[in-house]
């Protein structure tokens, strides 16, 4: 009579329950978490993914709305749920800041999710009231700056992308201004078109819609070069602020100990979801970039937030802001 280890049986069940798992998911629909409020920019791309990632999966993602502290409610939120595949993370560039930003967080960005792959990197556009009264870029700098004392600049909170931008701006212009913290980029851009706040900073996937339709007036965009659906705004790195560049990546995060046979199937579901022409379409009026399939990917994702985390903390310290 052969006697196996436990060690080895151990190991076949574990492989067992994982192909009995990838034959059977989803069986009900997939939620994905996004950390912000509806309407924002993050929501903007989730719900475009969804739909393409819907087609391969044979389920509905349904995305929930779990907004908070930055981004930190939500992605907690994940970071506790079952690892079945059904609770999913759609984060930006705020999961890499958060363990800086944060002296106590109640997870862990690196040791408490399976990351799944990138998604698509967002530019950001430097906007104000429609009624600002300077006419182009420099006239804003040398007006806020004359001004800074009576200015305020809206962001989506403490950690978020519109905060981390607004620290960048305030550092290259050297000049102080009051910010004014909102739940979410939505509510922000309400109260910019309210004209209740001067000026934001915020992803194209927000802004398009809004500086086409003449709600807000844009003056400098944050890429490395100009945007082909905004080829007259100057980038702020031409204007004279070279390195001032910010662009907000998102990524696809699970649970950590949700089964590598769940986490293929997400992953091939998430290409497929970013080779979707709505998908695509929808990306390129915002003004996003869809990241390629060989960054789709675990590996790259995992390697690149633990790189970004560790390009935030310095910058972040030396603006000496946090939250407890």
């Amino acid at each position: 009579m052969r006697v196996f280890s436990k060690s080895l049986l151990a190991g076949i069940l574990s492989l067992f329950i994982g192909v009995t798992v990838a034959d059977t998911y989803p069986s009900k629909p997939v939620t994905l978490v996004v950390p912000f409020s509806a309407g924002g920019p993050t929501d903007n791309v989730a719900r475009a993914l969804a739909e393409g990632m819907r087609k391969s999966l044979g389920q509905q993602i349904v995305v929930e709305n779990s907004a908070g502290a930055g981004g930190t409610l939500g992605t907690a939120k994940v970071a506790k749920a079952a690892n079945d595949g059904y609770s999913l993370l759609l984060m930006h560039i705020g999961f890499a800041t958060a363990p800086s930003l944060y002296r106590k967080l109640s997870y862990d960005p690196a040791t408490d999710f399976e990351p799944i792959g990138l998604v698509a990197e967002v530019p950001m556009t430097l906007i104000a009231r429609s009624d600002f009264p300077a006419k182009n870029l420099s006239e804003f700098i040398t007006y806020v700056k004359a001004n800074s004392a009576k200015m305020n600049f809206a962001n989506a909170g403490l950690g978020s992308a519109s905060h981390l931008c607004g620290l960048i701006f305030q550092n290259a212009i050297k000049t102080e201004i009051q910010t004014v913290p909102f739940k979410g980029t939505a509510d922000a851009m309400t109260a910019l078109i309210g004209k209740q706040v001067d000026f934001l900073c915020d992803q194209t996937t927000n802004t398009t819609e809004q500086i086409k339709a003449g709600r807000v007036k844009a003056y400098a965009v944050t890429s490395p070069k100009r945007l082909s659906n905004f080829a007259d705004l100057p980038t702020l790195a031409e204007s004279g602020f070279p390195g001032f560049q910010v662009a907000v990546w998102h990524g696809l995060w699970a649970p950590k100990g949700t089964p590598k046979a769940v986490i293929d199937k997400l992953v091939s579901s998430l290409n497929e979801g970013l080779k979707d022409a709505a998908f695509r379409d929808r990306m390129s009026k915002l003004g996003a970039e869809i990241y390629p399939a060989e960054r789709a990917t675990p590996k790259a994702l995992g390697e690149f937030s633990k790189a970004e985390i560790a390009r935030w903390a310095p910058i972040i310290k030396a603006a000496g802001q946090y939250a407890d």
